[in-house]
């Protein structure tokens, strides 16, 4: 009987025991075995790092839709109707094809204005990378009062342009102009620097040079930070001169700095319009008219406006842009190949 009675109890005790294994073996079953429920799926961390770069981006791509892509649409869509005062309040404007476009190349002053366009662009960005390159070099060698003094050339940037080109409008003042005047003292008869067909593109070339030279001074003087100094010295144990080391080191390596210098001077000098309108309003005649005081005298400076073909000169000048732009990822892409 105390067999038996051991022996029940043995087993009742190992029944007893043997139930809580199994029901820990049920729950690790279920725990283990457990699916997700329906919809809730987890991202991947490729989705989720894709989402957030989408999150930091929304902004900017709403910035550029909202005042790029929406005005380069809008100003399209005008080169393309025949616009009047009224149809561009009301709307309702008719649609005419490439009729602008056709106004335009055969206006009498499409092709002035595209020389004047052409030479006001390429003498300014070519004096003013080289003017802002000779003075960048000058500073870079760091003597007496050099910080001051780059920063006083900075003064022309910082200025408004309408302050700038008013002052030079005064400046070169045929009556009582400072410039007249000091070639007065030196015995040179004044010059008409303003109302004069012959200078008044200089004289807006010259205006335009002197805002300019601050920012090819600012980049190409943040270029020559990058370039080692090692390699100046090694040029110099060698037996290289200033000029030996400016154009066998300095020059080449400053190759990308100086495309993108000249590429951004293209895009900004294609489309300066305050300094010509105010120093001389594209005048005297047509001497001095440009792609962007065209599209606005035509635009806004008539009695009645022609919005259809002010804007049709603004896609021309987008378009000029828009091919330097191409050009330069074109070289860079070349130039990372070769």
């Amino acid at each position: 009987m105390r067999t038996l009675e051991q022996g029940g109890g043995a087993g009742s005790r190992q029944g007893a025991g043997a139930q809580p294994s199994g029901r820990a073996s049920q729950d690790g079953t279920r725990s283990g075995g457990s699916r997700p429920r329906a919809g809730g799926r987890r991202r991947s961390p490729a989705s989720v790092s894709q989402l957030t770069a989408w999150a930091f981006a929304a902004p900017v791509v709403v910035y550029l839709v909202a005042f790029y892509a929406v005005p380069l649409y809008r100003n399209f869509d005008l080169s393309l109707r025949d616009y009047t005062v009224r149809s561009f309040v009301q709307g309702g404007a008719q649609f005419n094809d490439f009729a602008n476009y056709v106004k335009v190349f055969q206006d009498p002053t499409f092709w002035p204005a595209l020389g004047h366009t052409l030479v006001f662009t390429f003498v300014s960005i070519g004096v003013q990378f080289a003017l802002g390159m000779a003075l960048a070099v000058f500073f870079f060698q760091n003597f007496k009062l050099s910080t001051t003094l780059r920063a006083l050339f900075l003064v022309p940037w910082l200025l408004p342009l309408i302050v700038s080109a008013s002052t030079w409008a005064w400046m070169l003042n045929s009556d009582s102009g400072v410039v007249n005047y000091a070639l007065s003292l030196v015995g040179v008869s004044p010059v008409n620097w303003l109302t004069s067909p012959q200078w008044a593109l200089v004289s807006v070339i010259v205006a335009n040079i002197w805002i300019g030279i601050p920012f090819n001074l600012v980049i190409v003087y943040s270029g020559l930070q990058s370039i080692p100094g090692d390699i100046y010295e090694a040029a110099s144990l060698d037996g290289a001169g200033a000029w030996q080391k400016f154009w066998r080191i300095t020059f080449p390596l400053l190759r990308p700095v100086s495309a993108i210098t000249l590429l951004l001077g293209l895009v900004y000098t294609l489309k300066v319009f305050d300094i010509i309108w105010i120093m001389t309003r594209g005048g005297p005649g047509d001497s001095s008219q440009t792609f962007a005081t065209w599209s606005y005298q035509e635009s806004f400076g008539n009695v009645l406006p022609r919005f259809g073909t002010g804007s049709a000169i603004s896609t021309l000048l987008i378009l000029m842009a828009l091919v330097a732009g191409l050009v330069y990822i074109r070289a860079q892409h070349r130039q990372e190949n070769s």
